[in-house]
């Protein structure tokens, strides 16, 4: 060092002191645009320009050709911590190593995502790992463990967790309200994040773009309540793109956005993911707020600070003592084996009665029919690099038995397309035409890559082009020519076969048939009617319009070619050359065994922005499994997909289930199918029977309307944990102790079968005779091991007795309740080998001392007809009925308040302690809004009613007080009628 070296170029000094020097040689105006996602250099003192987040949920994604690992709901399904740290290890590696030649690459990764699979139909259920809490964080602890690196001082890269919190629905998603009791925070959402930020290994978090209890994740009290209590790190929160503006420009939550700026800075979000590259909007705002007096100084100083102190630990001020600076490994044999092995331990074997492995078929010369939409398609999703490599099925069990042993259809509709005029739509040629893989070179945001031009549209002749046609669920197309490229709409509106796969932000690749009669002048229709409802496809008298899904627009004949328009659509009849279970029946009925493929393409029905409306299977690959089945009883179904299905699998001898692979998937299922490898990937969520099964998809209560294995009370389709091997294993020598402050659990697991496997032990607990409702049975531990036949293994397990807590609302704590707990290990959460009881001390549950404390609305036990909703906007809940209920109790009609506009609902608060007979006492309210509030003992009848005059905002309560009389212990119920806001209800003797 030398007199004029600043001190934050010392590396001998301790980062927090060169983060203080360094900031205080910025300039507010400097420390200010440091907080927009793309801040730039300061080249006066030679610092670089910095952005916050590269996307890395299974891989490096965006910036063009890197290993693609299977998608994190296959990384859940490996139940295994280990393989996914080698995972992040390999995926930060080769982010460093991209770095290195685009400094395009950022080193502060968004991923993993840790958001619950509590609801099959959410559109990103590929993006998390589990719907279990204890699941996802021991796998999002392993993955940011690998992203991180293991050196003391600097990391490979800085791990993102999304998205912060109680976020579950593509639906309104940047609207919606989470409506989440303090046992659900405490117990379930909050659980995943917090686990993995106490493991030391995340950098930060990203707030989702809902609402929490009526308050935005972007200005949540519990970002300071919560997040920054878990560890003394300087965690950096990023904001999610557009969701600064969205606090005023969709969610109304304040008047202008430097207020809203300002109290998302202020909550704790450090860098604004807002307008793409163009900071000066943000800057704009934030200035404006300081000058405003919404922010001050050191506001923007506690955002910079966290923001440089990710910077420092990535070695950025010390290039020559980083450990990761020279990086180069990238797409290494190395990770090539292990995206394999990824895939392999992925796969679920969810049935098999014999048919399964392969090898065991008799003969040299068993042919395979491999049929299917998917079996030759190896796919991607919206956070997946570009491929280098690929395999799809079909091609693994070309190379794993031999091309001449396997035959394919891939059963989709071959069809030509007539026009009006009747001549046919046709592709033209396009020899001279380079291939161009989507997002191959990269893009800082693939949203806005434009569609092909350099190609000739769609024009009209005699004969016309036979296109296949896949029908995936909902009325939702794609149409594929001769040569494999999918019919896509660019920016002109001219219609190309010119994409590679489905993609895109907003997909330009997927259509709808409507009939003409439903279209009316104005462009609009009164109903759709999909292929499905018309598979002879013309037959309908008034013919169909073809209508293209992302510009909304109709297919229409111009005399420069085929595009889509506001008006004047093209009537079109399809004629049908090949039906596509025609040709799988054929294929299926030649074969010894037959695989069909099925699943989902994770760009249409089901991805972030679109929900799910069904856990069927689309209708056309129904019919193909129908089909082949048909044809040949030993049908083995592959579900490749980013989400459950319920389908029957009675009539099926095996069924399998693997997320997309990634780019070995196809290998990795042959060696499955084969036997080299045996299966064993245990499922990461609850597979529901059927759509009746499951709660509202807005419906956050786990506990009340009993969601996931840990409440669920039917039987699902295949439950949690759930997979089998080609081995079988044996479960012994159960022992448990309880110490001071763990308990101790001991088992063995014995391979009772001939085939060397791995085994998922999974180890339960269960309250016995709980105060309140607890889970069925909750994962405390697992663990993947490798068994030799014949051998066994003894598992050990230190389970601290914070394992044990559950959220107290009485007094806002977590605790341990004293009594007897079942200790349940087995194979899945259904499949429960062994059982023991331990006794377990704690503080003992008393009722609750409402004299004294009173009751939090929201601390509720039960409720019915109710949300939770933002007592203030900057803390504190509140309690009103649920917009749009309007039966007296919430849900029969009877027994409840009427309010002045019908919406009513009702708590149960149990176990309250009126204390003795003291005389006539009173009941206070902290209520806002309008309507009435009713008091009831233990389903009695009313005994006090309370009416609530009209508050002038939602924010502005008054109290109000009525004579009120219990005593002893008792179950309170509350009614509220009309659009009352319920804080706090207290007592007097």
């Amino acid at each position: 060092m030398t007199a004029q070296t600043p001190l934050f170029r010392d590396s001998q000094l301790p980062f927090a002191k060169r983060i203080d020097d360094l900031l205080s040689r910025l300039t507010l105006e400097e420390r200010v645009a440091m907080l927009h996602q793309f801040g730039p250099a300061v080249e006066r003192l030679g610092v670089a320009a910095f952005r916050t987040g590269q996307e890395a949920l299974h891989g490096v994604a965006w910036m063009g050709p890197a290993t693609v690992f299977p998608q994190a709901v296959g990384l859940g399904a490996t139940w295994n911590d280990e393989l996914v740290r080698r995972v992040g290890e390999a995926v930060s590696t080769e982010a460093r190593a991209m770095r290195s030649r685009d400094d395009r690459v950022g080193l502060n990764v968004w991923a993993p995502t840790v958001n619950l699979l509590r609801h099959p139909l959410w559109g990103r259920n590929e993006e998390g790992y589990s719907e279990d809490p204890k699941l996802t964080s021991a796998i999002a602890t392993a993955y940011t463990r690998g992203l991180r690196g293991d050196h003391p001082a600097y990391w490979r890269t800085a791990p993102v967790l999304k998205h912060w919190l109680a976020h579950n629905n593509e639906t309104d998603r940047a609207t919606a309200s989470s409506s989440v009791r303090p046992r659900v925070l405490h117990e379930y959402d909050l659980r995943a994040f917090r686990e993995t930020v106490e493991a030391g290994t995340v950098a930060g978090v990203m707030p989702a773009y809902n609402l929490v209890n009526g308050r935005p994740n972007h200005v949540s009290p519990y970002l300071r309540e919560q997040l920054r209590t878990w560890t003394d790190q300087d965690l950096l929160v990023c904001s999610d793109a557009g969701a600064p503006s969205n606090l005023v420009d969709h969610e109304h939550y304040f008047d202008t956005h430097e207020e809203a700026t300002a109290a998302s800075l202020i909550a704790g979000v450090d860098s604004f993911t807002d307008h793409g590259t163009d900071s000066s909007q943000i800057v704009e705002r934030l200035q404006g707020a300081l000058d405003q007096g919404l922010l001050t100084e050191s506001d923007i100083d506690a955002a910079v600070r966290r923001q440089l102190a990710i910077r420092f630990r990535l070695g950025e001020f010390d290039p020559r003592l980083d450990p990761y600076a020279d990086t180069k490994d990238f797409d290494t044999p190395a990770h090539r084996a292990l995206a394999r092995e990824a895939a392999e331990q992925a796969i679920v074997l969810l049935k098999n009665d014999g048919l399964l492995p392969l090898l065991d078929l008799p003969g040299q010369d068993t042919r395979i029919a491999v049929v299917g939409l998917l079996a030759d398609e190896c796919k991607l999703d919206w956070y997946s690099g570009t491929l280098i490599h690929r395999s799809t099925p079909l091609e693994g069990l070309y190379e794993r038995f031999g091309a001449d042993r396997v035959d394919f259809a891939e059963g989709v509709d071959r069809v030509r397309i007539k026009t009006s005029a009747g001549t046919y739509l046709s592709v033209p040629s396009a020899d001279d035409a380079t291939d161009e893989v989507r997002g191959a070179e990269g893009a800082l945001d693939p949203a806005l890559l434009a569609g092909r031009t350099d190609l000739p549209p769609l024009t009209t002749d005699t004969t016309g082009t036979e296109l296949a046609l896949i029908d995936w669920g909902g009325g939702v197309l794609t149409l594929r020519a001769p040569d494999g490229r999918y019919l896509s709409v660019a920016d002109d509106g001219f219609v190309r076969a010119s994409a590679d796969q489905p993609g895109g932000w907003v997909v330009q690749e997927t259509f709808r048939l409507e009939p003409h009669g439903s279209h009316d002048s104005h462009g609009t229709h009164e109903s759709q009617e999909s292929h499905e409802t018309h598979r002879s496809h013309g037959s309908h008298a008034g013919g169909h319009l073809l209508k293209h899904v992302g510009t909304g627009r109709y297919v229409s004949v111009t005399a420069d070619g085929i595009k889509v328009a506001a008006e004047n659509p093209e009537i079109l009849e399809l004629e049908i050359t090949e039906r596509g279970e025609d040709t799988v029946a054929r294929t299926a009925a030649a074969a010894d065994v037959v695989l069909v493929v099925a699943g989902n393409d994770p760009h249409i029905n089901g991805r972030e922005t679109e929900d799910r409306t069904t856990l069927a299977l689309p209708a056309h690959q129904q019919r193909l499994l129908e089909a082949a089945r048909a044809a040949n009883p030993r049908t083995a179904l592959v579900i490749t997909s980013s989400y459950p299905y319920a389908t029957d699998p009675t009539d099926l001898p095996a069924v399998l289930w693997t997320a997309h692979g990634g780019q070995a998937a196809g290998a990795a299922l042959a060696r499955v199918l084969a036997g080299d490898v045996s299966p064993a990937g245990r499922l990461p969520q609850t597979w529901y029977a059927s759509d009746a099964d499951l709660p509202d998809l807005l419906d956050y209560d786990v506990i009340g309307s009993r969601q996931t294995y840990l409440y669920f009370e039917g039987t699902p389709l295949f439950p949690f944990g759930h997979g089998l091997s080609y081995a079988s294993f044996e479960y012994g020598n159960l022992v448990a102790h309880v110490g001071e402050n763990s308990v101790h659990v001991t088992f063995t697991v014995t391979n009772t079968g001939s085939t060397p496997a791995d085994e998922v032990a999974q180890l339960y607990s269960r309250a016995v005779t709980p105060s309140v409702s607890r889970p069925r049975r909750e994962l405390l531990a697992h663990r993947r091991v490798h068994v030799l036949p014949g051998a066994s293994t003894e598992l050990t397990f230190e389970l601290p007795l914070s394992a044990f807590e559950f959220w107290d609302v009485v007094h806002g704590i977590r605790r341990v309740e004293p009594g007897p707990y079942e200790l349940l290990v087995g194979a899945s959460s259904e499949d429960i080998r062994l059982r023991a009881t331990i006794e377990l001390d704690g503080t003992p549950t008393t009722p609750r001392p409402v004299l004294e404390l009173g009751l939090n609305a929201a601390d509720f036990d039960e409720q019915r007809g109710a949300e939770i909703v933002d007592r203030t906007k900057l803390s504190g809940d509140a309690v009103t009925p649920a917009h749009g209920n309007h039966g007296n109790d919430g849900t029969d009609g009877t027994d409840g308040p009427d309010g002045p506009h019908g919406s009513t609902a009702e708590l149960v608060y149990r176990c309250c302690d009126f204390g003795p007979a003291t005389g006539t006492g009173t009941v206070t309210v902290e209520v806002s809004g309008e309507g009435s509030l009713e008091l009831a003992l233990d389903g009695g009848p009313v005994i006090a009613r309370l009416d609530v005059p009209a508050t002038q905002g939602p924010y502005d309560y008054t109290t109000v007080v009525t004579p009120f009389s219990a005593t002893g212990v008792h179950d309170l119920h509350i009614g509220l009628g009309g659009p009352v806001r319920l804080a706090h209800v207290g007592f007097s003797g």
